[in-house]
């Protein structure tokens, strides 16, 4: 069983800039891939990012492209988001995920592991 417990989030100014971090206790391993989703008020949770095991490959959301980037410290089991040039859409609670046997993945479903989630306000 792995545990997941994100922070960082808050309110923030539009163009702004928040790191989030999720730690990993439990059954916590190099081979878990891990990622970032969000949901927004009213809206379906949607995929942010997610980086591989190693933490040699990396995919982005075409909405967060070039403003967020996921990072990894296995010695540490902690997982970050850093988010720059944020936007009032970016608004959403961030919850961080994980599953064992894969690389990466977009796909919500893949996951085994959640987070209970950190919530993000940008004003605008």
């Amino acid at each position: 069983q792995v545990q997941l417990v994100e922070s960082g989030g808050g309110l923030v100014q539009a163009g702004g800039s928040l790191r989030l971090s999720c730690a990993a206790s439990g059954r916590t391993s190099s081979s878990l891939a891990m990622g970032w989703f969000r949901q927004a008020p009213g809206k379906e949770r949607e995929f942010v990012a997610a980086i591989s095991p190693g933490g040699g490959a990396t995919y982005y959301a075409d909405s967060v492209k070039g403003r967020f980037a996921i990072s990894r410290d296995n010695a540490k089991n902690t997982l970050y988001l850093q988010m720059n040039s944020l936007k009032p859409e970016d608004t959403a609670v961030y919850y961080c995920a994980a599953y064992y046997g894969g690389t990466a993945s977009i796909w919500a479903y893949q996951y085994t592991y959640w987070g209970q989630g950190t919530q993000v306000i940008v004003s605008s």
